[in-house]
């Protein structure tokens, strides 16, 4: 069976597409307006179409008219709770460019990823409008708080998942349950990473870090920087022994006293990246292409059950 194709608008540094691509898409093309993302997405991947000019108010969806899935990780800040969630009001809103994109592609499942203040009673309204306009367009949506720790993440990092299949296909869609199996610890996960110049305190750190970690927060080029979040997910890293206040360039040296902090690998890696996915730019940018990443365990989770849904169809006609 061929693989399914999919279009990506708001790519970033390549988390969902890296998540889609495991589950089985084949990229037909990649939008995105950061240029040290695009940049990260062609070194991983110089076969991708990587689009030049990003900006999804100026591309065109129609020469990928019948693509299998239109996805995209559309800007969270007219959503976020650290922001001032005005929404529609919100200049960065791409929802309605999304939606002129699944009338121009017409796919036969569209899969968006935002942050969970989207669910907040304040964007109801919002909410029911996206939903009536796919309807419109012959298609049938549903929303999910999907934590990323249920599928193998080291970090709750809950996030709201849009999916929206053709009517004829579904029935067949059912969201991804949670695995059994308990993440790793920060401890666990990131050991090898902590003691990588013989650091003497490394087995004590990770006996401390215990637990999974806070919501990593990537920060925008207006707000924020390589720290690890507010003063809450900052007390947050201390409980585990992180200092959040910065983020470095090398694991702690040899006679290193203190809570370290963690550097830009260590934070792909909780992300759920694999470390041979390499991130390009300066450590700034590069900590936010990871911060605002979705993770791609959690987008091959969903990504594998809208395959299910796209070619259950087809099986049961071969069966039938």
């Amino acid at each position: 069976m061929p693989r399914l194709t999919s279009v990506e608008i708001c790519s970033g540094a390549g988390g969902q597409a890296l998540g889609l691509e495991q589950a089985g898409f084949a990229h037909a093309a990649l939008v995105e307006i950061d240029s040290a993302a695009c940049d990260t997405l062609k070194q991983n991947r110089p076969n991708w179409n990587v689009v030049p000019d990003g900006d999804v108010c100026h591309f065109d969806g129609r020469p990928f008219k019948g693509v299998d899935l239109l996805a995209g990780g559309v800007p969270c800040p007219p959503f976020s709770r650290a922001g001032r969630q005005l929404g529609a009001d919100d200049e960065r809103d791409m929802f309605p460019q999304a939606i002129r994109l699944v009338d121009e592609c017409r796919p036969k499942a569209v899969m968006f990823e935002n942050v969970r203040g989207l669910l907040d009673a304040v964007f109801e309204d919002y909410r029911t409008k996206v939903e009536k306009q796919l309807k419109k367009l012959g298609y049938k949506p549903g929303w999910k708080l999907l934590n990323a720790s249920d599928h193998g993440v080291s970090q709750l990092r809950p996030r709201v998942v849009f999916v929206a299949l053709r009517r004829e296909l579904a029935d067949h869609f059912e969201w991804p349950n949670p695995l059994q199996a308990v993440p790793p610890t920060v401890g666990e996960l990131l050991y090898d990473l902590m003691q990588a110049n013989g650091w003497l305190g490394a087995d004590r750190w990770r006996e401390q870090a215990n637990g999974i970690a806070p919501t990593l927060v990537g920060g925008s080029k207006k707000h924020g920087g390589a720290d690890l979040g507010p003063t809450r997910a900052k007390r947050a890293w201390a409980s585990l022994g992180v200092d959040g206040h910065g983020v470095w360039d090398e694991a702690p040296p040899r006679d290193f006293v203190g809570a370290p902090r963690l550097t830009t690998r260590m934070a792909a890696r909780i992300q759920g990246f694999p470390d041979e996915w390499i991130f390009v730019g300066r450590k700034t940018p590069v900590y936010r292409q990871i911060g605002n990443a979705f993770p791609p365990p959690v987008a091959a989770a969903v990504g594998r059950q809208i395959i299910a849904a796209l070619t259950a169809r087809r099986i049961f006609k071969v069966a039938s």
